[in-house]
């Protein structure tokens, strides 16, 4: 193997180029074609970075969870004493309910400390193990050289045209030591790979939930970015349920600080009137996500003094309970999670076509998702012109006139039917990235590298707020294709929330690769499942 060996300047570029080494060094069938394989392994790197560095960066981040513990006492302490009903900060936040915040985000904090430290000293133990396996891997390897010699020449082979059995026999003894050493080589630049993705992953995670400092604005004092950063629903586990994602948070804070002064005015009037944290933090999400302060403020009057059960019913399509995370097994006939969370508007679910049957699912996932990182468009679905309806024939009525128009937006197919890749491309540009910020690309992963490969840049948008498409696909026999169009909007751990706009029918769930669109046999949900391929995300300049 000779040549070009193709970009090695990753883990997973080196773990694929292994795997193929890995399954060809067994077949070669001449001492110059091993030996040639031999040194297209040792080309490869060494699983790279210092765990010692890692160790001391993991030590730094354990001796800062004590102090922020400490922190949280102390507040702690000024909650339990009880304090006046007196006002803070700009926009007008109760002294208690900040100290109570403040208390929260330094809890979060600790948390945060003591997971990125988690992960170093794992990502630490094992590059650290690697490396000796790469070490290990590339000895065998040097072994398998020195039993073989130099390599021969074209005229060495010429005279040489029979192999003798101690030849013969030498060769079977270095491939055997040169197999050994390139699985050992590859097991190493795999637990490299893995350990790499986890600590990005966990990482990007606690780097997104140090929340506050997300909202960086000199308009706001400490306790009103604290408190709408802390907010959250009133259904679900409140660490699931944030109003404002990071993403909102630097978005809203970016334009605030870039309002008129005249605006500016309103923005700050709008804040301080607002009847509950809930409703302070959702006229704030408005904002992140473009919105001009006439339709802010057009959209405060329809929302003001509604209770925070109302705000999350008619603002917030998803809502993620607290045992999402626990595993109650799968689906025995689908192999689809059990444990999944029904999404509903008073009773009516955020389904395709209303009842599952129609194929729209890319337009339906499309429509939700522009409704969860947009509380004015969400409200016209739910609360009609004037934002006060509950009535969920027309809440169905409406959602699925979007779909349908979103559905026609992309060109979809007849008898709203399919959607072709362009046409997801399309709409989800047109209608999710003008509020989120970022513009989406497709990426077709159709391999488990390719899959791999687009993972931590999925789990990075989806833990800042940012929604990811997903498409899957499946054949009959027969070379009958069916496809389903979801949407990612969440991660936690090893696992992904998926947002399945299939319905709840007649009990049936999980059959996702076997059912047609129309079918419906699965219900619109948040659930949480391990990694899975989707188009990319690029910020917008």
């Amino acid at each position: 193997m000779t040549g070009f060996l193709g970009p090695l300047d990753s883990p997973a570029a080196r773990r694929s180029w292994l795997a193929g080494l890995r399954d060809s060094i067994p077949k070669a069938t001449s001492k110059n074609d091993l030996l040639d394989r031999i040194d297209g392994a040792l080309f490869v790197p060494a699983p790279q970075g210092d765990p010692a560095t890692l160790e001391a960066l993991g030590k730094r981040y354990r001796g800062q969870v004590d102090k922020a513990g400490d922190l949280h006492d102390r507040v702690n302490k000024v909650a339990r004493k009880g304090l006046p009903e007196v006002w803070t900060g700009k926009t007008s936040v109760l002294a208690a309910d900040g100290v109570a915040a403040a208390a929260r985000a330094a809890t979060d904090m600790a948390e945060a400390f003591d997971g990125g430290a988690k992960a170093l000293y794992a990502l630490a133990d094992a590059l650290g193990h690697a490396q000796r396996q790469d070490a290990d891997g590339r000895a065998r390897l040097e072994q398998a050289k020195r039993q073989l010699g130099p390599k021969e020449g074209f005229f060495d082979i010429v005279d040489r045209m029979i192999e003798t059995d101690e030849e013969k026999q030498a060769l079977v003894s270095a491939r055997s030591a040169a197999t050994d050493g390139v699985d050992l080589m590859h097991k190493a630049a795999v637990a490299a790979d893995d350990a790499v993705r986890a600590a990005t992953r966990d990482l990007n995670k606690w780097a997104a939930e140090a929340r506050a400092g997300k909202l960086r604005t000199g308009g706001l004092s400490a306790v009103d970015r604290l408190m709408l950063a802390d907010t959250s629903g009133k259904a679900g586990a409140a660490e699931y349920n944030e109003i404002l994602t990071a993403g909102d948070l630097e978005r809203s804070g970016r334009a605030l600080d870039r309002l008129p002064a005249a605006d500016r005015a309103r923005m700050d009037h709008l804040l301080a009137g607002a009847g509950s944290p809930q409703e302070k933090a959702y006229l704030m999400k408005a904002l992140a996500a473009g919105h001009s302060v006439d339709d802010i403020e057009t959209f405060g009057r329809k929302i003001h003094g509604k209770d925070p059960a109302w705000l999350q019913q008619h603002l917030s399509p998803i809502v993620t309970q607290g045992d999402s995370l626990k595993d109650e097994g799968v689906d025995a006939g689908s192999g689809a999670n059990v444990n999944t969370d029904l999404q509903s508007f008073r009773g009516q679910q955020w389904a395709q076509g209303g009842d599952g049957r129609e194929g729209t699912c890319v337009a339906s996932s499309t429509v939700t998702a522009r409704a969860m990182v947009d509380p004015v468009y969400a409200l016209s679905l739910t609360g009609g012109p004037s934002g006060q309806e509950n009535d969920p024939a027309a809440f169905r009525r409406r959602l699925v006139d979007e779909q349908h128009r979103v559905h026609t937006e992309g060109h979809g197919g007849a008898n709203w039917d399919g959607m072709v890749l362009e046409g997801k491309t399309e709409v989800v540009n047109k209608e999710i990235s003008p509020e989120t910020g970022s513009a989406y690309e497709l990426h077709e992963v159709k391999n488990a590298d390719a899959r791999r490969n687009v993972l931590p840049e999925i789990e990075k948008a989806v833990a800042e707020g940012r929604p990811v498409p997903i498409g899957v696909e499946g054949y009959e026999a027969d070379g009958t294709r069916h496809g389903h169009a979801m949407m990612i909007i969440g991660q936690e751990g090893d696992k992904l929330e998926i947002y399945n706009p299939w319905p709840d029918h007649l009990g049936q769930r999980g059959r996702l690769r076997q059912r047609r669109h129309g079918q419906g046999q699965q219900q619109p949900t948040a659930r949480r499942l391990r990694g899975a391929p989707a188009p990319g995300l690029r910020d917008r300049p």
